[in-house]
């Protein structure tokens, strides 16, 4: 029963005007990304009926559910919205909460339970049926609620980031669970997330939402593997360098290619762990230099901690550069060094 969404929505809420055109076509999953206040939220929850819209129109197939002067309630526009609590009845057991949506369509209860519980199934706990919320782990009360929503069969499902309460290891089974069960409902969903695993795991189409306005869309690897902004370069963990065409070479601050046309890619693009680095200048031969390697000196701003090691941020231009936590303890911000990146590792946009 999933339908086809066109968004083309203008709202203010507080101090942030969000103007998005957000559309997913029939069974497609598009994720939308963005940092905190960008407005992520406050879209789902205008799609959903939950925020009333100054200006476009929200259409869900050919209904149009929100526009000025028109606000279908959200019951009626066949929607579901999961957020990070999954919200389930804590006087009814998991099978009822999966039932509930479908008793109130009008399904008998008998079928409604059958429905249920081969629901939960899907989402792979059989055996929780009789239990209460309050007996399940965070991440199968989120498996309930999904499958509460899909049971219900919507037109659409939308999803606020729902794993971020979540452990990891939660959410890496939850994601691919995620995934089967939108592909086998053939479901149209919009997934707002932060982490862009999920988008790559789950999603056809990404969406970077910065500030209130769609700043990239399209394929979610086309997105990630060419960032169009500084937040995009983030999330696809790569450094994003912007610079210009002067005198037959590309310069960003301190750090010039040569060769390069004004009329060549102005947007360097490369990964943190390409980087090399050494303290003070260049080493006349550095061992296992590559021949072609773009080099340039630059001063340190700071150290944050990463899973693997120690991220180091230099400036003049920005860019980071990943080290172990025992090459990291020989760097100090504010200390000049010389860094290298093989011209095969960049890539131009």
């Amino acid at each position: 029963m999933s339908a086809r969404l066109s968004a083309h929505l203008r709202v203010r809420r507080r101090d942030l005007a969000v103007s998005v055109d957000l559309t997913a076509e029939t069974g497609e999953i598009v994720a939308v990304m963005g940092p905190s206040g960008a407005g992520k939220t406050t879209t789902v929850e205008a799609i959903a009926g939950l925020c009333p819209i100054d200006a476009g129109s929200v259409r869900i197939d050919d209904e149009v559910v929100a526009a000025p002067g028109v606000q279908v309630a959200p019951q009626r526009r066949g929607t579901v919205l999961l957020r990070q609590d999954p919200c389930l009845f804590p006087h009814l057991s998991a099978r009822e909460n999966v039932a509930f949506g479908l008793r109130s369509r009008g399904v008998a209860a008998r079928r409604a339970r059958a429905e249920a519980d081969d629901w939960l199934d899907r989402v792979g706990l059989a055996a929780a049926g009789p239990r209460a919320p309050r007996e399940l782990s965070g991440g199968q009360q989120q498996r309930v609620a999904l499958a509460r929503a899909l049971a219900a069969a919507p037109r659409l499902v939308l999803l606020d980031e729902p794993f971020t309460a979540l452990d990891p290891e939660t959410v890496a089974a939850l994601r691919t669970m995620l995934a089967e069960q939108l592909r086998s409902a053939g479901a149209t969903a919009v997934l707002v997330t932060h982490d862009a695993l999920d988008a790559a795991t789950v999603a056809d189409r990404l969406v970077i939402l910065e500030a209130g306005e769609v700043t990239q869309s399209g394929d979610v690897r086309a997105v990630l593997g060419a960032p169009a902004t500084a937040f995009g370069a983030a999330i696809a963990g790569l450094n994003r360098v912007v610079g210009a065409g002067e005198r037959g070479s590309w310069r960003a601050g301190a750090l010039t290619v040569a060769g390069r046309g004004s009329e060549e890619g102005r947007v360097a693009l490369f990964r943190p762990a390409d980087v090399r680095l050494w303290i003070g200048d260049l080493p006349d031969a550095p061992a296992g230099r590559p021949a072609a390697e773009i080099v340039w000196h630059a001063i340190v701003d700071r150290l944050e901690p990463t899973v693997g090691g120690v991220r180091v941020f230099v400036r003049d231009p920005a860019v980071a550069v990943d080290l172990s936590v025992a090459r990291a303890a020989e760097v100090r911000p504010g200390a000049r060094v010389a860094l290298g990146v093989a011209a095969s590792a960049v890539t131009w946009a």
